[in-house]
């Protein structure tokens, strides 16, 4: 009677004595991981400070929202993968460092992205499609994919009928996402002093509300104010809305496709790891996983059958 009592249990721990051997001897199994190179691109002008995004829940800017959105990207990508990270402001992105491994060098990641700020913008103006083909470039030369965050506000505007600049870079060769940041519906910009107090909201006469670096439109000469030589563009210069500011996603899109690169908005699109991961290159990386954790634990719920459970039995606690 004892004998057929005890052999079950004996041969339950020579099954956890084996499995916890198992966990000590076994080697790690090579696995091949998909992992991905690319460069993060954050617009920081002015109108990224607009108030018309959530985080958390909260009212939050453009540029929070954008940072927001890097921090998921960091935190879901597959170890082997290398982030860069870099600003647009003015006319053109610049690198602030090259990719690096996002799992060894996660800490200081995530302090470079929750430390971008606007007031680290060297000028004012938000040429965006000058911008965003700077960004192509620099992607190029890493041989990394793209993620280029901005609103699409450009400031001046485009020369009216002027189109789009032609991309001089290889349509396609840079593989990516243009992410839209902030609202639909257009809303004033906040307004900062040379210390950095915010002051109010930008009028029509605190920006340009068109560009007149080239010819002036064809309609100029029915403006009030038009004269050929020192009017061309009539007098009425605060006539727009270019003062209040929205996510410019058909302008987006465009300078995208012109680029060969793919947009989406981040109100749109919550899922902003899937998103990239839809339109980059992956990198085969060989990764050795550690799978001892297996019949470690195997070995352990073994002896809590065998130790654990009767004692809880006889504790009353379980009923059989």
């Amino acid at each position: 009677m004892m004998r057929g009592v005890l052999e079950p249990r004996l041969c339950i721990l020579l099954a956890a004595i084996a499995l916890t051997a198992l966990a000590l001897l076994l080697p790690s199994v090579q696995l091949t991981r998909q992992a991905y190179d690319l460069v993060a691109v954050v617009d920081i002008t002015g109108s990224m400070n607009t108030r018309d995004m959530t985080v958390a829940g909260k009212t939050a800017s453009r540029l929070d929202a954008a940072k927001s959105a890097l921090q998921r990207l960091l935190t879901g990508l597959p170890c082997q993968s290398r982030l860069g990270l870099g600003l647009f402001t003015e006319r053109r992105a610049f690198l602030l460092f090259n990719p690096v491994e996002v799992c060894a060098s996660f800490a200081p990641l995530e302090f470079a992205i929750q430390s971008l700020d606007w007031r680290m913008a060297w000028e004012g103006d938000s040429m965006v499609v000058k911008g965003l083909y700077s960004a192509v470039a620099i992607a190029d030369d890493l041989k990394a994919d793209l993620l280029f965050l901005s609103d699409g506000h450009e400031a001046p505007p485009l020369p009216p009928g002027a189109g789009l600049p032609d991309f001089e870079g290889t349509v396609g060769k840079v593989k990516g996402l243009v992410l839209g940041i902030g609202g639909k519906d257009k809303v004033p910009m906040p307004k900062f002093d040379d210390d950095g107090h915010e002051t109010g909201s930008y009028g029509p006469m605190d920006v340009p509300q068109e560009n007149h670096s080239g010819p002036p439109p064809p309609d100029a000469e029915l403006r009030p104010g038009y004269h050929p030589k020192w009017a061309p563009f009539g007098s009425d210069a605060g006539q727009g809305d270019e003062h209040l500011s929205s996510v410019r996603s058909d302008h987006l899109a465009a300078i995208a496709a012109k680029s060969g690169l793919v947009h989406v908005d981040l109100i749109d699109t919550p899922d902003i790891v899937a998103a990239f991961e839809n339109d980059a290159r992956p990198r085969p990386v060989e990764v050795a996983v550690d799978i001892r954790r297996v019949p470690a634990a195997l070995a352990l719920a073994l002896l809590i059958v065998l130790y654990a459970a009767p004692a809880l039995v006889r504790s009353g606690h379980f009923k059989i």
